[in-house]
């Protein structure tokens, strides 16, 4: 313990000093959402306005408001360049004004959540990683808390790794600290971290919910996606028990199954009574909760996202959402209105994973329309790249029903999807069936 004593204030220092110690040219990593550090992006965003740092590249998934109204302010966008690997609200946002203002979308890089850390250490070499931590423990390491994802790999790569230690982050268990002697720079920072509310769901999510709940089984083991459908699911789940839970995100929806006893992974092969994740999205009692159970586990997405991993666990029930889904099976879960609207993620992760594990089924749910009814969201065609293919898809369920498309010829699936899809629109998908030779009428 003496050694990491003398180690950390060796390296703690103010926002301003630990920014001065990136170059121009540097290829900045940050440390999504609830990870991003205040003090760190806004002293780094001083330091650019002030022309002392430029042709800075900065590589994220997912950003918050943190970087929203600091580093990825639009008027630096010459002086340090986003790439995203994941497009959320603040990515859209400057998507339409670069249209507005007759200029090209801003960079995204198409990858599964999984091969993340692989693109930005093998492929991108950042140099410099900024995130948030939970303060040094005695055995002189910092837990990565609600963000290990990513964050974790790039941690034993980066020339430069500078934390911002927040008492306010959980310290979490697992695969998920940064030891003292990997650190370039420590800065103290005491802040709330970032709450993200789960939006209401919607009649079209309860109907869905309900639908999802009566294929799950007793002693599975649960990974859930983001949004209002996901903790719809984990609220019509309360009647059932054993439960373990493998998930790429971790919700409060999840985490209430936990608190009731309904989760307690007795069932699961790898990480027996823990349950697992890589990065966690709630409110402040969420954080807490997180904080001081220890049956909870963060791990590199590398790992958690690895569908070899996945498959070890037997009964595993994957639940992601698709924004279209064609004739063929296939879904596009991220590009909407001519634009990317949100990434890849680790869905066709968690799609192979379910897929193979003993028991398992990957589910995919989808709303039958979009745009207040006014468009079908089974089609003839996809408008985006195709995110989960063909091959891939298992069971697809709308609020009109649920349909496994495994073992089924191209025809069989095109009359299983026009079934659940809205009823006004089955007509018009049967003429657009006959016309790509499904015979959807036979």
């Amino acid at each position: 313990m003496g050694v990491y004593n003398a180690l950390y204030p060796e390296r703690l220092m103010s926002a301003e000093q630990a920014m001065a110690l990136i170059p121009s040219g540097s290829k900045i990593c940050m440390g999504p959402v609830v990870s991003e550090p205040p003090a760190l992006l806004q002293a780094l965003t001083a330091r650019i306005r002030a022309g002392e740092v430029g042709d800075l590249q900065l590589y994220y998934m997912l950003s918050g408001p943190t970087a929203a109204q600091s580093i990825l302010d639009y008027e630096l966008r010459r002086k340090i360049r986003p790439y995203s690997l994941f497009h959320g609200g603040e990515e859209r946002a400057r998507d339409v004004r670069l249209k507005r203002e007759g200029q090209p979308a801003m960079a995204y890089i198409p990858t599964n959540f999984s091969e993340v850390p692989h693109v930005l250490n093998e492929h991108i070499k950042v140099d410099t990683l900024l995130t948030t931590v939970s303060p040094m423990d005695e055995a002189g390491n910092f837990s990565l808390g609600t963000n290990v994802d990513y964050v974790h790999a790039v941690s034993r790569r980066a020339k430069r790794v500078i934390l911002e230690v927040n008492p306010e982050m959980p310290h979490i268990h697992g695969n998920c600290m940064v030891h003292i002697s990997q650190v370039t720079a420590v800065v103290e920072n005491r802040v709330p971290l970032i709450e993200v509310a789960a939006p209401s769901p919607r009649a079209e999510d309860l109907a869905i919910a309900k639908i999802i709940a009566g294929l799950v089984e007793d002693g599975a083991c649960l990974q859930m996606g983001i949004g209002a459908l996901p903790n719809a699911v984990c609220a019509e789940l309360q009647a059932h028990r054993h439960f373990g839970i493998h998930t790429e995100l971790m919700t409060p929806g999840l985490v209430e199954l936990v608190r009731m006893g309904i989760v307690d992974n007795s069932n699961k092969k790898i990480q027996t009574g823990r349950s697992v994740f890589t990065f966690a999205l709630g409110d402040k009692a969420f954080y807490d909760f997180l904080g001081t159970s220890p049956y909870f586990e963060g791990h590199p997405v590398e790992y958690v996202n690895n569908p070899w991993v996945i498959a070890q666990n037997d009964k595993v029930v994957s639940v992601n959402a698709a924004l279209q889904v064609d004739l063929h099976g296939a879904c596009n879960s991220e590009y909407m209105q001519g634009a990317q609207y949100s990434a890849a993620g680790g869905q066709l992760d968690f799609v192979r994973g379910a897929y193979a594990s003993k028991g398992g089924k990957s589910i995919i749910a989808c709303h039958s329309t979009a745009a207040g009814g006014t468009l079908s969201r089974i089609v003839p065609k996809l408008d985006g790249p195709v995110t989960t293919p063909r091959n891939d898809t298992h069971i697809v369920v709308t609020e009109f029903g649920w349909v496994d498309l495994k073992g089924l010829s191209l025809s069989e699936r095109g009359r299983a999807l026009i079934a659940i899809a809205h009823p006004k629109f089955r007509e018009e998908l049967e003429k657009a069936g006959r016309a790509q030779a499904l015979r959807i009428d036979v």
